[in-house]
């Protein structure tokens, strides 16, 4: 790292001389024009042609939105499923994902949506290594948002499928500010609280420089299940929920010599609440979602710093920056541990003199067990994340070209630890089978001090990537048209990527319930090669037209280019009209092309379609109902050099209105076509239909299941198409303040997709299909109002109801999710000098999630990716400037 920190920095000097060299050229006229998101071109931000959502920071820091996924949430076009809820057991594979959170703009997937730190990359995540953590964004750094809504390949890179979104710092800070925040739920956990210094000197006018730095700490407490009432239990029986696991405490038991099953718990209740009774078949059911985290404790530490210099008028250098940790503590329930061997020579045998009561139909031979230790405690895990960013540049104004050149230097990493709960697998069976451990009851003092033993903790996994990149643009007015001057944008960028990820396989081989036992580690890299061009024509003084095209090179993945055209039409100041179409081009990531098999946990729990059809154990000897029916199975993942790229086709068509100054109205419709979509086909679909996957159902020498093969694969097509709306109305100045309201919506008329090439297409909008549903409507309004020294803010955001997973529900239990609301409500007051003061309710009417059957994530009763768990909470925060 400090080599390339060296090569950077050696490049950047290298710029600063060849502008020293040229500074007889240059004029002492100021720049007049920004860049925006959306062109390479620096224009006025009114000229701009696509549709850019706008966020301020002091909007979303009068909402008490704390954390850049939050604020994210608030821009309806963003389908983001991924975030502080699926750090508790794991992403949709089961895998820990690190405490990430990321963006997902269509909902075409976090790998298509760009993220950018003032115009440049942030290095993606290391556990997929296709997207980047929002976790590492400075939120109390940044000036704004700006989200662009349209492809963006032609321009930004090829990814840029969904759209872009830019977080953009402040700058030229003068003052030093300390703030202190808290938020206060009505009910027990889930407080945090934030502390954040920022300070800059020098004005870059006056004095040519600036150097500005914040520091910032914040952390959230745990939330788990038991603290609210909607997600205590994953027994509802009015509502067809019955989500437990078949290893449990006591154990269950399965005799092969006669085919009884059984638990020595069955009659006394089992372990009530923990476990309960199952009728049917005389065992016990663990309630595993009594066990884990609504959300996680989480604690993160971000510094960001910058420094600004300016040559003279027309050039100037800056260095950024960025540092920041996030470390996370999850729970889920005990430890499974399935198919343990007790032989009749136990103690602990049913009958014999361990005290385990005798149950009838045994055949003397040795049970097979699946047991759940509870006295090992719930299983914790510690997900330790850093980032770092370098970024040097140089812009200017040279013989009359607006340029930018940087360099970058961007690092994600990410460690998982075992703390508490996992113990090891061999010697755990091996203590069952010795008769150490009694699988049926509480442990005596030599069984205790055994399940000590084998207690499994130490680093299990880590991972790496990192982004190295140079880039140079310039922009000029070329000739004369009758809507005023041609301008032009031309560029480049060389870019290294590398991804390292490591198992450490003395702790991830033996703990199979942590989804991680069959995992392996990988590496990889490539390089990128871009050469990009923009053009806008001013045909007339009411039309213009933005041509644009780059060219790509990956070492790995092809070349590819794709253009992109946009036309901003406005015949009166009350109408504009905006339209566009582009291409892109997604290469699959290191991971996608390179990670090793691994063997995995599914999701959801099924039945195997052999040996456990319709969850009728078969007449089989080799048939196990504590392993074949209604527990969760075994899939076998991994990376597929064979990938092709993902390709994409974007159309789009606006309208703004403005009828009167206090008015703004506008609608953008959206239309998306991809195909080669990458992904591991939905785990429910193998499962839903055998005879059409029956080869992927991968068994033993002993006809025994091993794991369904459902490695990354091009699946098909991706459809969807819709319009954003927005509408802004100000009532200007009165006696009784300014008042604003704001609507930002997202209607989505269709996503549909496909399983395999050339397959049947499913619908997704409002209804939930492999892993999440797609809002048919989301929208976020906000009411301000400002007086003098006081403002306030009431805000909304709203999603429509779907029909819910369903997932082997009866008829009579059929579930539609119904539409969900949250009211924010807050009031800022800033009469005394350099003192801000606000207070505010976030979920002002203490609005429960609604409930979902949905089994893909270990919380159950309700969806965490979409509501707010937390409830009624008091927001106050303190800033004071000098």
């Amino acid at each position: 790292m400090a080599r390339s920190i060296r090569i950077g920095s050696t490049g950047a000097l290298l710029g600063l001389a060849a502008i020293n060299a040229a500074q007889a050229q240059t004029t002492d006229a100021p720049m007049q024009r920004v860049e925006v998101t959306g062109s390479s071109i620096k224009r006025l931000v009114s000229e701009t042609a696509n549709p850019l959502t706008v966020f301020r920071a002091d909007d979303f820091v009068k909402q008490g939105l704390t954390t850049a996924q939050e604020v994210l949430d608030r821009i309806p076009s963003n389908s983001s499923s991924f975030g502080a809820g699926n750090a508790v057991g794991g992403n949709s594979s089961g895998l820990p994902t690190g405490g990430q959170a990321s963006a997902d703009l269509r909902g075409l997937g976090g790998d298509k949506t760009l993220v950018l730190l003032n115009g440049r990359r942030i290095a993606n995540h290391p556990y997929d290594g296709a997207s980047v953590d929002l976790n590492i964004i400075p939120v109390t750094a940044l000036e704004r948002v700006e989200v662009l809504r349209d492809g963006a390949s032609a321009i930004y890179g090829t990814d840029a499928i969904g759209g872009v979104i830019n977080f953009i710092t402040r700058r030229n800070v003068k003052t030093t500010t300390i703030t202190a925040e808290a938020i206060a739920p009505r009910k027990p956990g889930a407080d945090e609280k934030r502390f954040n210094i920022s300070s800059g000197f020098g004005d870059l006018e006056a004095d040519g420089y600036n150097v500005f730095g914040v520091f910032d700490y914040h952390k959230t407490d745990i939330l788990d299940s038991q603290m609210r009432e909607f997600s205590k239990t994953g027994i509802i029986p009015s509502r067809g929920l019955n989500l437990t696991s078949g290893t449990t405490f006591p154990g269950n038991y399965f005799d092969p010599g006669s085919g009884a099953t059984g638990n020595p718990g069955f009659a006394t209740g089992c372990d009530a609440p923990l476990s309960v009774p199952r009728a049917s078949n005389g065992t016990c059911r663990q309630d595993y979602t009594r066990q884990i985290d609504n959300l996680p404790e989480q604690e993160q530490k971000t510094f960001f710093g910058k420094a600004t210099f300016k040559i003279n008028n027309d050039h100037q250098a800056s260095v950024e920056y960025l540092h920041a940790e996030n470390d996370v503590l999850s729970h889920t329930a005990p430890p499974p541990q399935a198919n343990l061997v007790l032989p009749n020579t136990s103690k602990y045998y049913p009958g014999n003199a361990g005290g385990t009561p005798a149950m009838p139909g045994l055949s003397g031979q040795p049970l097979s067990v699946n047991w759940r230790p509870t006295e090992a405690g719930q299983r914790e895990i510690v997900s330790k994340g850093q980032a770092d960013r370098l970024s040097i540049s140089v812009e200017g104004l040279l013989r009359g070209w607006d340029y930018k050149t940087g360099f970058t230097l961007s690092e994600s990493r990410s460690a998982e630890y075992f703390t508490g709960g996992y113990v090891r697998d061999e010697s755990f069976a091996a203590g069952v089978r010795n008769g150490i451990l009694n699988p049926f009851a509480a442990q005596d003092a030599a069984g205790k001090a055994y399940l000590e033993s084998t207690a499994l903790r130490g680093q299990v996994q880590k991972g790496k990537t990192r982004n190295t990149g140079i880039d140079a643009k310039a922009s000029r007015e070329l000739w004369d048209m009758r809507g005023g001057k041609a301008a032009v944008a031309i560029g480049g960028e060389l870019r290294r990527e590398e991804a390292d990820f490591f198992v450490n396989r003395e702790i991830a081989g033996q703990a199979a319930s942590s989804g991680l036992s069959g995992s392996q580690s990988t590496d990889g890299s490539r390089t990128i090669k871009a050469i990009f061009g923009e053009l806008n024509l001013p045909l007339l003084q009411d039309l213009e037209v933005q041509l644009a095209t780059r060219y790509d090179k990956y070492s790995d993945a092809g070349n590819t280019t794709n253009p992109k055209i946009g036309v901003r039409y406005q015949p009166t100041k009350l109408l504009l009209l905006r339209g566009s179409a582009s291409t892109g081009f997604r290469a699959p990531t290191l991971f996608e092309k390179n990670a090793p098999l691994s063997r995995n946990d599914t999701n959801n729990s099924y039945n195997d379609p052999i040996l456990c059809p319709g969850g009728v154990l078969a007449n089989n000897p080799i048939a196990n109902p504590l392993r074949d029916c209604d527990l969760q199975q075994y899939k076998l993942q991994g990376g597929n050099p064979a990938l092709k790229p993902e390709k994409s086709k974007t159309f789009a068509f606006g309208v703004v209105l403005e009828p009167v100054p206090q008015l703004t109205v506008s609608a953008d419709y959206f239309n998306i076509r991809l195909k080669d979509k990458i992904n591991a086909l939905p785990e429910e679909v193998i499962y839903g239909d055998f005879e059409k996957y029956r080869e992927r159902f991968l068994r033993n020498p002993d006809g025994t299941p091993n794991a369904i093969l459902d490695l990354k694969e091009n699946l098909g097509k991706v459809n969807t198409d819709g319009v954003d709306v927005s509408l802004t109305l100000r009532s200007g100045a009165s006696a009784y303040g300014n008042l604003t309201l704001t609507v930002d919506g997202t209607w989505v008329h269709k996503y549909e997709y496909q399983d395999e090439i050339g397959g049947a297409y499913t619908q997704n909008v409002a209804r939930y299909a492999a892993n999440n549903p797609v809002f048919r409507w989301k929208h976020n309004a906000a009411l301000n109002w400002r007086l003098a020294s006081w403002s306030a803010t009431l805000a909304q955001s709203y999603k429509s109801g779907y029909q819910d997973q369903n997932l082997d529900i009866e008829d009579a239990f059929l579930n539609r999710v119904p539409s969900y609301s949250l009211w924010n409500l807050s009031g800022t007051y800033t009469g005394f000098a350099g003192l801000s003061l606000t207070a505010g309710v976030k979920n002002l009417l203490d609005k429960e999630p609604p409930f979902s059957n949905q089994g893909t994530l270990f919380q159950k009763g309700y969806d965490p990716r979409y509501t707010d768990p937390v409830g009624r909470a008091l927001y106050v925060r303190g800033s004071y400037t000098f």
